[in-house]
This record gives structure tokens, C-alpha cells and sequence, in this order.
């Protein structure tokens, strides 16, 4: 028996997406009596998104596979302030131009998961700089301001873990949770979006939305929550030791997005599958009981569904195909991750550890030597053990590369030009 009437929550409910919600049963109701509009909103700090941000996208493409409408709130004006939310320091503020430059390279991103267009259920794109631009400073905390108490706002955790830590939360950081409240009922009063969705250190923020729609308009929103992800060692989603795995082709490849799902820890396999991919309950079961070696082969259903999510199917099969030659044969595949390097430095002799940092295989040459020392290096698939080798243009395979390796699955191709 279905815990609740409407399908959307019963598929959020069920894909494992709900942390917390306001009051489930008027939501239930809500989703279940007609269109829905829900948004979510997204700063603008970068040239893409993270995989970190794709519990959200996928909450908005439920959504809209249950019949609802969904709203990607770009932050246009929110990111010229900073969300401190989980932050334990200030963001580096950007100027509109930078600002302009990322929403623009973002947008992209969402044309794969969401349909846009005009539509019931079509998705929109809002930039939040609409009307934030133009507030008339005064005006706007006179009307607005009056209904946020300091003694609220201080018991927030994103304030509370500034103040505990002793490190500064500028008054302009402080703003951010009244902006993104106001952000609600303009979405309301231009859209008659009813529900804000979020990640659960947005709870705060949403609440104050809903009450702020409340207090001014007399209106009935909600606010739903959907847990923040860290794999079962503790690494925070959608970050790897080398950096962020951006959702945009050109800043992470999709041959290194693949590499990412198919790196899945294994006891964190089935709750993936579930949340980022669109597989059947019954298909998930399967693959999440598998054990062993076996379990690789339910990694790369995992790595192929989401990456084909993101990039295509096309990519996607690519991606694996790439991999099975890289690992499987051996091969020096075309798709493996390339970097080119002048000639010359190649001529004159480039010290491994630091051919091992320029690809990206390591962080330093520290981490680097203890790579090359413990066997884990290669050159050309030829295991190195001396820290001082050099390499050269005889170094340069027939396919006119050299393959630096670290361990069983990174690669990276050095291209001399």
C-alpha cells in the first residue's frame, strides 16, 4: 500500500529524495489535486554545476515526470551576495560579468535532464536578478525586513557555525536568507510556484520563505528537503581527490564522469542506482544483491545510466568502451583524457613526478613520488619504481602519446605538439 496518494511523493519517497517536508499530507494533497510548480535555486559561483547538485536536478525531473512543473531558479542576484549556508568562510564575490559568463554555461546542463518550453508542465528558467536588481533598498526592508527577527536568524546553523568557529559572516553573507525568502514569493506571485525544494541545509532558508508568503500574501507554500550526500567513507558528493566532477563536458569529461559512477564505493551501489539513475525498483534489487567481482558489472550499469543522463547515451557508451579498452586491453584508447605539452619540454627531458602532477594523476610532487615508490606509477602500461626518471620524445609511443597510469583505472595521455 502506497504511503501516499500522489505520485510524486511516492516516488521521491520511495527513490530515497525526502528528508524532511513541512506538512507531507497538504503537500500530498497539493501534488495529487492538480499542476504543481515547485523550483529550486542554483548560485552561479562556477562555469558549471557539480555532481553534488544532481539530487536536486533530479528531484526537479521527478517532478516533471509526475505531471508537475518544475522552475530552475538561477541566482543571478543571490550569488552577488554568497550563500554561507554550510560555509565555513566567505565566497569570493564575482562580478556581474563573471556571473553573466557562468549562468550561461550552466544553462545547458538542465536542457538534458528537463523539457523547457511554454507548456503546463514545461520547464522554465528564472534569473532571480529580475527583481532583485531593481529593490529599492529602504522600501524593501521596511515591507519585508519587519518580518525576520535576529534572534530567529542567529539559532540558523549556517550563522551558528561562524559564530562558534570565531570566523567573520559579513552582514552582506547575513542578507542571503531574507533574499532567498523574498526569491519565494515573487516566484508565487509571477508563476504560482507553491513548493521549494532543497537540499537539507536550505531548511532554514525554505522556512523562512513560507512563513515570509504567510505573513504578506496569506499564502499556503511548502518546503521539502532532500538529504546532503556523502559516500560511506564520508567523501562529500560529487568531489574527488583531484576536485569537483563538473556536470559540464568541457570542465570534466564524459569519459571522467563515467570513471566517477563506475569508482562507486560498493555498499553505497543500491542507493545510487535509486537516486541517479532511472532504473526499475526491481532491476536495482537485482544488481545491489550482487556480490563480489559481480558487483563491477552493477558499477557499470550505475556509471553508464548516469552518465548517459548527463552527456547522452551515445557518450555514455563511449565512455565504456573507452574504459574496457583502456583496462581490459591494455590499448591506448582515443578517449582516455589527454593533455598536450610543447615538444620542447619533452626535449629537454620532463621529470616524471612532475609529468604525474601536470596530467592531473597527483596533487604534488610529494604525492606523486609516493605513487612512483609504492608501484602504483606506469609508463606506457610499464610499471616505474625510480622517482628520478625522466621522461623524453623516445618515451613517445608509434601512437604519439605517452600514457602516464596511476593504479588500475587512472589514465591520462600526454600529447606532445
Amino acid at each position: 500500500m502506497s504511503a501516499f496518494n500522489s505520485d510524486l511523493l511516492n516516488v521521491l519517497s520511495a527513490r530515497g529524495y525526502i528528508h524532511q517536508c513541512t506538512d507531507e499530507a497538504a503537500l500530498d494533497e497539493a501534488a495529487g489535486s492538480g499542476v504543481l510548480t515547485a523550483y529550486i535555486g542554483f548560485d552561479c559561483t562556477a562555469p558549471s554545476l557539480h555532481a553534488g547538485s544532481l539530487l536536486g536536478i533530479m528531484m526537479l525531473r521527478k517532478l516533471q515526470q509526475a505531471g508537475h512543473k518544475p522552475i530552475v531558479l538561477m541566482g543571478g542576484g543571490t550569488t552577488k551576495v554568497g550563500d554561507p549556508s554550510g560555509k565555513e568562510e566567505s565566497r569570493q564575490l564575482l562580478g556581474d560579468d563573471d556571473i553573466s559568463a557562468n549562468m550561461a554555461s550552466i544553462r545547458a546542463v538542465f536542457e538534458t535532464f528537463l523539457s523547457f518550453g511554454d507548456g503546463p508542465t514545461d520547464a522554465v528558467m528564472v534569473d532571480n536578478a529580475e527583481w532583485l536588481d531593481e529593490l529599492n533598498y529602504i522600501a524593501f526592508l521596511r515591507d519585508y525586513g519587519r518580518h525576520f527577527t535576529l534572534n530567529r536568524m542567529l539559532t540558523f546553523d549556517s550563522v551558528k557555525l561562524r559564530l562558534e568557529r570565531e570566523q567573520p559572516l559579513t552582514f552582506l553573507e547575513f542578507n542571503y536568507m531574507i533574499l532567498q525568502a523574498y526569491d519565494f514569493l515573487e516566484l508565487n506571485r509571477r508563476h504560482g510556484c507553491r513548493l521549494q525544494m532543497g537540499g537539507s541545509d536550505q531548511w532554514g532558508n525554505i522556512i523562512n520563505g513560507i512563513e515570509l508568503g504567510r505573513r504578506v500574501d496569506g499564502l499556503d507554500l511548502y518546503g521539502l528537503t532532500c538529504p546532503l550526500l556523502t559516500t560511506s567513507s564520508g567523501t562529500k558528493m560529487g568531489k574527488t581527490a583531484s576536485g569537483a566532477v563538473w556536470l559540464n563536458a568541457d570542465m570534466t569529461s564524459p569519459y571522467d564522469y563515467w570513471q566517477y559512477w563506475r569508482n562507486t564505493e560498493d555498499t553505497d551501489v543500491g542507493r545510487f542506482l535509486r537516486l541517479f539513475t532511472e532504473l526499475d525498483e526491481r532491476d536495482i534489487a537485482r544488481l545491489e544483491s550482487l556480490e563480489g567481482a559481480e558487483l563491477n558489472e552493477a558499477k557499470k550499469v550505475l556509471a553508464n545510466e548516469a552518465t548517459a543522463l548527463a552527456h547522452g547515451k551515445s557518450a555514455a557508451k563511449q565512455a565504456e568502451e573507452t574504459a574496457r579498452q583502456a583496462f581490459e586491453e591494455g590499448a591506448h584508447a582515443e578517449g582516455l583524457p589527454s593533455i598536450e605539452l610543447p615538444g620542447a619540454e619533452l626535449e629537454n627531458g620532463l621529470g616524471l613526478l612532475s609529468a604525474l602532477v601536470k596530467a592531473g594523476l597527483a596533487a604534488s610532487n610529494g604525492e606523486a613520488r609516493r605513487f612512483v615508490t609504492g608501484g602504483g606509477a606506469r609508463v606506457n602500461d610499464q610499471s616505474v619504481s625510480d622517482h628520478a626518471m625522466t621522461l623524453t620524445l623516445s618515451d613517445v609511443t608509434d601512437e604519439g602519446v605517452i600514457k602516464l597510469s596511476i593504479g588500475k583505472k587512472k589514465h591520462v595521455l600526454i600529447r606532445p605538439v
